[in-house]
């Protein structure tokens, strides 16, 4: 029942703090807190005094839920899931953080929407009834658009429907792809079932599975996200509060890559292996584009939002290329962008604050009156770019050793964006805290040096002692 009492402990501390706002201000805050770091204690202990080995997908609730289609509650982990629900929950705590002052209007609300996200996103990465994904999907998406839309920026509306948009029609398209699915099961071993591992021992003619693996790339695609249905991320992005960008970046676009690993590759191996020379072109187009388009940008938001699209490239180049190093460096590059975009849009949510500002033109110099601000800054910058000693040189060296074995061409374009990112984020570091000062403004506060230092500790652990993370990690077989 851990599981369980995570999603559904979080779901109904989100209905508590919302109503208690009511009878006292402040309190959803503290409420939120409060939640997120029990249940992310009672995680660890659960998963650090269990016996189970999760080398293996280890089925941990099976229960009947809409008898009359064979749907059940069925969730289960391994040491994928558990890594990325791990990172989930610890920046669920800096997104409360980051909220702490910025959030004024509302509060209840926008506390429950907040656990109400995470809650689907837990369910996302352990749901093993195809169906259930799919309706943690759907709650992890709804209340991500609504803190976008109500807690958002100038063109917050706009870039709440887009995200909706995309969101929604791809979610349609895998929808369908589950259905078919679950319906070809239906005629091969004569019982409907929507149960993961049932799907797995199913024969599947390569021309039908190659259509219903389209389904759901094209959904994890549109989440990851990759070129050319990427154009949701930069407006949402710039448009979310500090707290949305965050998860947006740290954890959402993670559900696309993990889609990609559980649903994608192991689903439908011999159709993937297939397509795979085809998403080895488009994340290579993913990585120069974002680096470029990010280089573009005048706003701070935005281009971070850019540099992702450019770095969850190398996961998708990795995860195709059917090699265990690959895999093995797509995995720690997932949990290292998490960390260092969340600490990015962090520091661009505290410049925000003090200059209500999010144009590079406006700052200038920040480092003389806010010098703790600057070294943070220059560190995480320097993360994203893949400085070694921090946990993104790992994943992406990793990643393209691993990818060079089957993609020697594509790869040496793909290091072209590892430039492209030195000068961005080069850039994006001189333009807000070098040259002349343009205002003073105020160093970090207490709580400000949680959020940084915490990010910049964990990503000092996994860069200098990334066996910590690739203990765990499983590689995917050669196909």
């Amino acid at each position: 029942m851990m599981l369980t009492i995570v999603i559904f402990g979080l779901l109904i501390c989100g209905c508590l703090a919302w109503t208690m706002e009511g009878f006292k201000q402040n309190s959803a805050k503290w409420i939120t807190l409060a939640s997120f770091i029990i249940f992310s204690l009672f995680f660890a202990f659960s998963i650090s005094t269990s016996s189970t080995n999760f080398a293996d997908l280890q089925v941990l609730a099976r229960l009947p839920w809409i008898s009359s289609l064979n749907i059940e509650y069925a969730l289960a982990l391994d040491y994928l899931s558990i890594t990325l629900i791990t990172l989930t929950l610890f920046l669920a705590v800096i997104c409360v953080l980051v909220s702490w002052q910025e959030i004024q209007e509302k509060q209840g609300f926008y506390y429950f929407n907040l656990l109400a996200t995470i809650a689907g996103i837990i369910g996302v990465f352990s749901a093993v009834d195809l169906f259930l994904f799919f309706f943690f999907w759907e709650v992890m998406l709804l209340p991500m658009t609504a803190i976008i839309a109500i807690w958002g920026h100038e063109n917050r509306h706009f870039a709440a429907i887009k995200f909706f948009i995309f969101t929604q029609v791809s979610s349609l398209l895998m929808l369908v792809a589950i259905i078919a699915t679950a319906y070809f099961y239906q005629q091969q071993i004569g019982v409907l079932s929507f149960f993961y591992q049932d799907w797995l021992r199913l024969d599947i003619p390569l021309e039908l599975a190659s259509y219903l693996m389209l389904g759901f790339f094209i959904a994890f695609a549109v989440k990851l996200p990759s070129v050319p249905v990427h154009s949701w991320l930069p407006d949402a992005h710039t448009q979310a509060p500090t707290a949305g960008s965050v998860l947006l970046a740290g954890v959402l676009l993670k559900t696309g890559a993990y889609g990609l690993i559980r649903f994608v590759i192991f689903l439908f191996p011999q159709a993937s292996q297939n397509f795979a020379p085809i998403a080895g072109i488009l994340a290579v187009v993913s990585i120069l584009y974002g680096a470029k388009m990010a280089f573009a940008q005048t706003d701070f938001k935005r281009l971070i939002a850019y540099s992702s699209i450019s770095h969850m490239g190398f996961v998708m180049l990795a995860l195709f290329a059917f090699n265990a190093v690959a895999y093995q460096g797509a995995i720690v590059t997932m949990v290292a962008h998490g960390l260092s975009s969340a600490a990015l849009f962090s520091l661009a949510g505290m410049i925000y604050n003090r200059i209500h500002s999010r144009n590079l033109n406006d700052m200038g110099g920040f480092w003389q009156s806010a010098p703790r601000m600057g070294g943070f800054a220059l560190a995480f910058a320097g993360a994203a770019f893949g400085l070694p000693g921090l946990a993104n040189f790992v994943g992406e060296f990793m990643s393209l050793v691993g990818a060079y074995q089957h993609y020697p061409v594509l790869v040496m374009l793909a290091a072209l964006g590892l430039i492209g990112s030195a000068i961005y984020g080069m850039t994006l570091f001189q333009s807000s805290f070098q040259g002349a000062p343009t205002t003073d403004i105020i160093d970090l506060s207490g709580r400000e040096l949680i959020i940084t230092g915490s990010l910049l500790l964990m990503l000092l652990i996994i860069g200098l002692y990334p066996n910590l993370l690739l203990q765990y990690v499983i590689g995917v077989p050669s196909l």
